[in-house]
C-alpha cells in the first residue's frame, strides 16, 4: 500500500517544519508539498496533479496572514477549483471556537484538529481523514455535542458568522451588504441572537458569545 501523499498548508515557516518532522515519524504517510496560504496550496495541489502525483490529504491552517485563509482554501479545493478531484481536508489549528469549527464543517472539511493534540491522535486523524472518515479532536467533537445536547435554543452558523461580524464593530448595513442580505433580515437575525444568548445589546451579545467561546476574543 502507498503512502498517503500529504500537502502541509501553514503560513509559518518553523511550524511547518516542526509538522514535517511529526509527520515524517508517522508510518505510511509523506509530506510531498508546503504551502503558505490558501492560493499557494490550491496552485501546488494544480501542479503536482498535472505531474501525475496526486495529493491524498491537505492538512490545512486556519488563519495565515494576509494570504487565503483555511475556510476559504477548503470551499475552493471542495469546489474543484485547484483543477482536481478533491482530496479531503483536514484543519490543523490552535482555534476552537464554534465559529471558527462550523465554518471549517461547512465549508467541507474532513476533520477539525488542534495543533497542541498528540502526536497519535494527529496521526489517527490523518488516517481516517485520508481514508474518507471524519476526524475531530475529543475537544471539538466535545462542543459539538454540547450543541446538540443543550437544551437552550443552539445558535445558527449564521448567526454565529452575524456575531462574528457585530465584533468587528461593523454597523447594521455593513453585515447585510457583506452578507448579501437586507438590512430586515440582519435585525431579525440579531433579535434572536440577543433571545438565544439571554441579552439585549451589541455589547452584552459579543461578550457572552466571547465568553462561551462561540466566537474569537478581540
Amino acid at each position: 500500500m502507498s503512502d498517503i501523499r500529504v500537502l502541509l498548508v501553514d503560513d509559518h515557516p518553523v511550524v511547518r517544519a516542526g509538522l514535517r518532522a511529526m509527520l515524517a515519524d508517522f508510518p505510511g504517510v509523506t509530506v510531498v508539498a508546503e504551502a503558505a496560504d490558501g492560493d499557494a496550496a490550491l496552485v501546488e495541489l494544480s501542479k503536482l496533479h498535472t505531474l501525475g502525483e496526486p495529493v491524498d490529504l491537505v492538512l490545512m491552517d486556519l488563519q495565515m496572514g494576509s494570504g487565503m485563509d483555511g475556510v476559504t482554501a477548503t470551499e475552493k479545493i471542495k469546489a474543484g477549483e485547484a483543477g482536481t478531484p478533491p482530496p479531503p481536508v483536514l484543519i490543523l489549528t490552535t482555534y476552537d471556537t464554534d465559529a471558527d469549527i462550523l465554518a471549517a464543517v461547512e465549508a467541507g472539511a474532513s476533520g477539525y484538529m488542534l495543533k497542541d493534540a498528540p502526536p497519535d491522535q494527529i496521526r489517527q486523524a490523518v488516517l481516517s481523514a485520508a481514508a474518507g472518515q471524519t476526524a475531530l479532536a475529543p475537544e471539538v467533537a466535545a462542543r459539538l455535542m454540547g450543541r446538540i445536547r443543550n437544551p437552550s435554543p443552539a445558535l445558527s452558523a449564521r448567526e454565529v458568522q452575524l456575531l462574528e461580524l457585530l465584533a468587528t464593530g461593523m454597523s447594521n448595513r455593513a453585515m447585510a451588504k457583506q452578507l448579501f442580505i437586507s438590512e430586515a433580515t440582519v435585525k431579525s437575525h440579531l433579535v434572536h441572537i440577543y433571545s438565544k444568548l439571554g441579552v439585549d445589546n451589541r455589547t452584552a451579545a459579543i461578550a457572552v458569545a466571547t465568553q462561551r467561546r462561540v466566537i474569537r476574543g478581540r
